[in-house]
């Protein structure tokens, strides 16, 4: 089952995403976690903090939890 974690902008960066859904408590640990985690979005491995994450999208984290963009009303 995968957290909607709800976003008002037309999208956001897999940084402040990770952020976002609290997995991360800063934006400084972002390097240091896509190096340790395998970070797959839309079921593709995904390394770049800068990538933009649209609503549908979704981002799977081993260890961590599934979570889905989604756009708040």
């Amino acid at each position: 089952m995968s957290e909607q974690i709800e976003i008002s902008t037309e999208y956001i960066q897999l940084g402040q995403f990770l952020k976002l859904a609290n997995v991360l408590e800063t934006g400084g640990m972002v390097k240091l976690f896509l190096a340790e985690y395998e970070v797959y979005v839309n079921g593709e491995l995904e390394s770049r903090r800068g990538r933009k994450l649209y609503p549908g999208d979704s981002v799977d984290i081993e260890e961590v939890g599934s979570f889905t963009v989604a756009k708040s009303p």
